[in-house]
């Protein structure tokens, strides 16, 4: 796989960042424009995952430390971008200074976090209308 993972301005990049999350987030699975446009973006770290020269996908990091918008094009699925979305997002949390990243997991996806060092706490939640649960970075777990 010729991937890459690239940490990018959001006044650079807003249109990529956009799309990505729109295919994916807006049209796979119905979350309303207003919701996934949290007014967090100008104030994130963004990161692109690369396949050659296309984007095909994305995710942020908040300054709280929670990882997030993790979206990767339908069909490049399964082929490790995920992956090293996110542990490009994790490594640069802790670079910064944050010991105990975080994320709101779609539970579909839980088992996809916890083998990255996740571990979920608390109770299932809504969010968009979407069942997630929250999850921290436990290095020790990996």
């Amino acid at each position: 796989m010729t991937a890459k993972v690239q940490e990018v301005r959001w006044q650079d990049h807003e249109s990529t960042l956009k799309s990505i999350r729109f295919e994916v987030f807006v049209g796979e699975q119905g979350v309303p424009i207003e919701e996934e446009l949290d007014g967090m973006d100008e104030v994130s770290k963004h990161f692109i995952a690369w396949f050659h020269d296309k984007p095909v996908g994305v995710a942020r990091l908040m300054p709280s430390g929670q990882i997030g918008r993790m979206a990767v094009l339908r069909p490049h699925r399964k082929q490790g971008f995920g992956a090293l979305l996110l542990q490009t997002a994790v490594e640069t949390a802790m670079a910064n200074g944050i010991e105990a990243p975080f994320l709101h997991a779609q539970t579909h996806a839980l088992s996809f976090y916890e083998a990255y060092g996740f571990v979920a706490h608390g109770d299932i939640f809504l969010d968009a209308g979407i069942e997630h649960r929250a999850m921290v970075y436990e290095a020790d777990t990996v």
